[in-house]
């Protein structure tokens, strides 16, 4: 879940404790999963709504390419995976943290093979098997033709030319709108 949308008493907070700085990106999701793990059980509320801004790729959740980022965030997915086996370590839970570990491997993959291969044993310590990310449709050819990095690394620039296009288009229409209402 989105962890803009957590509340918690002050005795719980105290209980998990302080925020982990080794962590570079993903900090906010170690924390709640320890938050979890002292808690008493968690109560869901349909009703409620989050509005989040996707912002440039110098926030600090962005994991991009940079090696220390990346450690981090294996190192924040190994405690968030030992958290929830200490509470339940059965076969559906190991089959959810093994889906966990599939669905970040692009982070690691291809630049850092390492990475890779201690989340493949982490996996297959669990009982499972991750297979290597493969790029989506889009960009599928330019696999093919020049490989997984240079795949990876033209969606990262189109998804990092979406948001700026967004972003301007927003602060554009915004200025439209408040020049509009600007009295004459």
């Amino acid at each position: 879940m989105q962890t803009a949308t957590w509340l918690v008493t002050r005795e719980l907070a105290e209980t998990a404790g302080a925020w982990d700085t080794r962590l570079l990106g993903d900090d906010d999701g170690e924390y709640f999963a320890r938050l979890i793990s002292a808690s008493s059980g968690i109560r869901f509320v349909p009703q409620s709504k989050v509005y989040y801004r996707i912002t440039s790729s110098s926030r600090l959740s962005y994991i991009g390419r940079a090696d220390k980022k990346m450690e981090a965030h294996l190192l924040g997915m190994k405690l968030q995976i030992a958290y929830l086996r200490a509470r339940e370590d059965s076969d559906r839970v190991r089959a959810a943290c093994v889906s966990y570990l599939q669905n970040c491997l692009s982070f690691f993959y291809p630049e850092r093979p390492d990475l890779v291969q201690e989340a493949e044993q982490l996996a297959a310590g669990l009982g499972g098997q991750l297979s290597l990310p493969k790029a989506s449709w889009k960009y599928a050819w330019i696999e093919k033709v020049f490989g997984s990095a240079a795949a990876k690394k033209a969606q990262l620039l189109y998804n990092r030319g979406k948001s700026h296009a967004l972003g301007a288009w927003d602060k554009m229409m915004y200025t439209f709108e408040r020049k509009r209402s600007l009295p004459a």
